[in-house]
């Protein structure tokens, strides 16, 4: 016989919506993150729609049962680790997507990937530009929960400019419906960008409108290598000053010789920095920008420029770019990092971090979206050396420090999570933190909506 209070959600849902085998549930336990203070829950909820999941959440405030939402499982910084005694609520099943090609609109369930809107957009000649490396595996809700950016986000902006509309159920199993297929709509506060990026903190999406663009335009594409990474950091600085590329990418030494050893795809590997970048102005502007990015590239002494008009050769360069993270998990254990500061500090930031890996003695890759100063320093350690682990938990904390001391921020798309809480109230300061708490007790009274993240 199931224990209490499970009995009742088994009553309230369909058959297979609740999944207590203790083996399945372990893996749910975790994100990409790998948190090693992740617990397995007493079960996994897998509704299919709106409806069973304001029947979970009623149950769960009932009976006072902590509720970690989950989408597609591909975080990184913890943002869906189960909690000892609570449930997942996994929005997997929920995959259905809509296109409104009149009103350029994509109506999305949470648990669709970004991938799907995508392609689903593109048969209409439409684009979703949200771009996160892990576009093929992350899912739309997580994506919302991070407010997830990606490569593109450097002149097309990140998650929270393309959401329109949201349906979230609270806490209590209320469901609010917020904003709709309109593009300008300033009735009442604004509700919906509370939500994006609340991490499932606040209540649970279950449907959203997505603002959907023109397919974008044909994209010339320039890669150049540097000697150094200060002087590829100074070149994105020198570019970010008279135009915005569609992408400007950097990846470090460390980073391409990973990706070489992963994969081997011809990089540099003596170069000290690639940078990678895109246009897809239309005409003659594209050529422009090209040349302006070029001279700029020549200008701090880059050691080769590459420049392409073929789409082909140019999406070699980019999947070499989405292999980096898959490259350095090979490598070790990772602490995940995106910091990220003003465009102008972006060489001071990368001058810090490696003094940090030196400091410490570990190794801290980086590859960053670096038109928009948002970098992933990614610590590897070994995990079964304390010491190694250690190190790195020191340079892992202090990377964010360094970025908060830059007038940055600890995370620029991937979430607070449970992985970078303690460095909240370092940059966010005791009133805006009280003012986090307030409105969080005022929706999650009882505080059973993925608690200990974020807060």
């Amino acid at each position: 016989m199931t224990e209490f209070p499970l009995g009742s959600l088994l009553a309230a849902l369909p058959d297979g919506a609740v999944i207590t085998e203790p083996a399945t549930c372990a893996n749910y336990a975790r994100d990409w993150s790998q948190d090693p203070h992740a617990a397995v829950p007493m079960a996994v909820v897998r509704p299919t729609d709106a409806e069973q999941v304001q029947a979970t959440m009623r149950w769960a405030t009932e009976h006072r049962i902590a509720v970690v939402p989950r989408g597609a499982g591909s975080g990184l910084s913890g943002g869906s680790s189960a909690v000892s005694g609570g449930i997942v609520l996994s929005l997997d099943r929920m995959r259905a997507v809509e296109i409104d090609p009149i009103t350029r609109v994509a109506v999305v369930e949470p648990g669709a990937l970004n991938v799907d809107v995508k392609i689903a957009a593109a048969v209409h000649g439409l684009w979703y530009p949200p771009d996160p490396s892990s576009y093929e595996i992350c899912s739309i809700g997580g994506n919302i929960a991070t407010n997830a950016g990606g490569l593109c986000c450097v002149k097309y902006g990140v998650t929270t400019d393309y959401v329109l509309g949201l349906d979230v159920v609270l806490a209590d199993g209320t469901k609010i419906e917020l904003g709709g297929k309109r593009i300008k709509d300033v009735a009442g506060l604004s509700l919906i960008k509370l939500f994006v990026g609340s991490e499932g903190t606040l209540g649970v999406i279950t449907r959203a409108v997505l603002r959907l663009i023109p397919a974008q335009a044909v994209r010339s594409t320039l890669v150049a290598t540097f000697p150094t990474v200060t002087a590829a950091a100074e070149t994105v600085v020198a570019v970010g000053r008279t135009i915005r590329p569609s992408m400007m990418e950097l990846m470090d030494q460390a980073s391409l010789n990973a990706i070489e050893d992963y994969k081997s795809m011809g990089l540099d590997r003596d170069a000290g920095a690639m940078l990678l970048a895109q246009s897809d102005a239309p005409g003659a502007a594209c050529a422009a920008e090209i040349a302006i990015m070029e001279a700029a590239c020549q200008a701090a002494g880059a050691k080769e420029i590459f420049v392409t008009d073929d789409p082909d050769e140019g999406e070699l360069f980019i999947a070499a770019r989405r292999a980096a993270f898959p490259a350095l998990e090979a490598r070790g254990s990772l602490l995940l990092e995106d910091v990220g500061v003003p465009i102008p500090l972006l060489p001071e930031l990368l001058a810090g971090i490696a003094a940090i890996a030196e400091r410490h003695r570990i190794e801290i890759p980086v590859v960053a979206h670096a038109g928009d100063g948002n970098t992933h320093p990614n610590v590897i350690y070994d995990a079964t050396d304390p010491s190694s682990a250690d190190r790195a938990a020191a340079a892992f904390a202090e990377v964010m420090t360094l970025a908060i001391s830059l007038g940055g921020t600890i995370t620029g798309e991937h979430g607070v999570g449970r992985m970078k809480r303690s460095a909240l109230p370092e940059q966010l300061g005791p009133d805006v933190m009280a003012l986090s708490y307030k409105i969080k007790n005022a929706l999650d009274p009882d505080g059973i909506l993925n608690p200990g993240a974020v807060l």
